[in-house]
């Protein structure tokens, strides 16, 4: 099975090589794996030591932060290398600062995975949350390299448990322990053998927790919100959007709004200004504009969210109206603020948590977004509990990093 699998990937890489003249994403997909191995020569000696994390994207990424932090603290001499599988992961942290280099991850090949791992050479490798690539671990397992899946989630569907998957259950034999963030990963695991692991929990707590130890003042947005209740819908789709702007035409509430939406293409941001019926500001045209005038502002750009999220007293988070689900809804959390989210959250175990404690409420419609927002911008009471409730449930959860650290 391996070797037809391995046959599958190189004709899916040779497809997508013709898809990408017509895919954007495909296209950035595609032409960053041609710049892997050069970059890996510019940037990593063979005389460096060398720890390699991967990702599949941008909230694995995350996740494996803290721990890539501790690492780079007890290991300072070392070089940190960063692989993403997704170009919505390598595209926005390429340019990070804590990896030596950051690159995407070659298609899994044995080829490609002896040359990768020849090149970085790494004293131990973590992969974060679910990337598995047979080829990659059988070769991390043949050459001996510790290797660590941290923050892991295992389900039933997977291939490990399927009739087809013996060759992907043999590959977990590479992994020296097993992070993973509940009991029912940790039960899955004692089903497949595994016994070299234990329930961790999520990184990302530890670093939604540690996002309070930071600066997240922005003068900015303290001007736009005028001392103001101020509700701020973060990482938002189209469908939350039409939600949300119902609301804002309608409502006479004193209130302010901050949408931060998930894409930022042009059109689709003049689309949503134009949809306002009050007062509008793009981030992109806020210079030399009186801030506090006006009642919307529409962040067209990345990287400041999590810092908005600190002036918020209300959060929407979006993504709920779609497959997988929900974004993260950590980091309004960590800082004390009740959460609206659309019906599909399931997949999101931090979501189902605070739901079930009431922290974060589910709305199905603009009726119930509409009920709950005027409840919360009128009920202070009720505002501050649920925040409370998100705040300590952040606080409870962290330390995962300190138990992989143990073990490391």
């Amino acid at each position: 099975m391996l070797f037809i699998y391995s046959i599958i990937v190189s004709i899916a890489g040779l497809l997508l090589q013709i898809i990408a003249f017509f895919v954007p994403k495909i296209n950035l997909f595609v032409a960053g794996r041609k710049e892997v191995f050069p970059t890996l020569k510019t940037k990593i000696k063979s005389t460096d030591k060398t720890f390699w994390f991967h990702a599949a994207s941008l909230g694995e990424y995350e996740q494996g932060l803290p721990v890539i932090e501790r690492i780079k603290e007890k290991y300072p001499t070392h070089k940190i290398i960063v692989s993403f599988f997704s170009p919505s992961g390598y595209e926005v942290r390429k340019n990070n600062t804590i990896a030596d280099a950051t690159v995407y991850l070659p298609l899994d090949t044995l080829k490609n995975a002896k040359k990768f791992i020849q090149l970085t050479h790494p004293d131990a490798v973590f992969f974060i949350k679910y990337e598995f690539w047979p080829n990659y671990l059988n070769e991390l397992k043949r050459q001996n390299i510790p290797t660590y899946l941290i923050s892991g989630i295992f389900r039933e569907n997977q291939a490990f448990f399927k009739w087809y998957g013996g060759f992907y259950k043999k590959a977990l034999d590479a992994f020296t322990y097993f992070f993973v963030q509940n009991e029912n990963a940790l039960h899955l695991l004692h089903q497949l053998g595994k016994e070299n692991a234990i329930v961790s929990g999520d990184t990302r707590f530890d670093r939604v927790a540690s996002i309070l130890e930071k600066d997240n003042t922005l003068d900015f947005i303290e001007t736009f919100k005028n001392g103001k209740t101020t509700i701020v819908a973060g990482s938002s789709w189209p469908k939350d959007e039409e939600l949300l702007v119902d609301f804002i035409n309608d409502t006479t509430t004193d209130t302010k709004y901050i949408i931060a939406p998930h894409n930022i293409k042009p059109d689709q941001i003049q689309q949503l200004k134009n949809s306002c019926a009050k007062k509008v500001l793009l981030y992109s045209e806020k210079e030399n504009k009186d801030l506090k005038d006006f009642d919307v502002f529409i962040i067209d750009t990345i990287g400041i969210l999590t810092k908005i999220y600190s002036y918020a007293d209300i959060a929407y988070v979006g993504g709920g109206f779609g497959h997988p689900g929900v974004h993260n809804i950590l980091e309004p959390a960590t800082f004390g603020i009740p959460i609206l989210i659309g019906p599909h959250f399931s997949h999101f175990a931090e979501a189902t948590d605070l739901v079930a404690l009431k922290g974060c409420i589910t709305i199905q419609n603009k009726e119930e977004l509409s009920r709950n927002f005027l409840d919360l911008i009128t009920n202070t009471e009720s505002r501050i509990e649920k925040g409370t409730i998100c705040r300590d449930f952040v606080q409870k959860n962290k330390g995962a990093v300190d138990r992989i650290m143990e073990k490391v």
